[in-house]
């Protein structure tokens, strides 16, 4: 059974961007295009970025976190 690859994918990097592959298109809030050069883009999740909406690798920087940070068991 063949499957149509889907349009666009969308992957959550832990602690980082959003890789986004395929045909789809950014928007500002006002609807003007964000132009792109490439076809899979990494979008900033941790807001620090100089170039949002894209990545630019400051998370690692800032050591941002997508999972909250769980204390350690006392007595350990």
């Amino acid at each position: 059974m063949n499957q149509e690859p889907a349009e666009g994918t969308i992957v959550v990097c832990p602690d980082g961007p959003l890789l986004v592959r395929g045909d789809f298109e950014i928007v500002t809030p006002s609807g003007e295009p964000v132009p792109r050069q490439r076809q899979t883009v990494a979008l900033c999740r941790c807001g620090a970025s100089a170039i949002k909406p894209y990545c630019d690798g400051t998370h690692k920087l800032i050591k941002f976190r997508t999972e909250p940070v769980r204390p350690k068991p006392s007595g350990m």
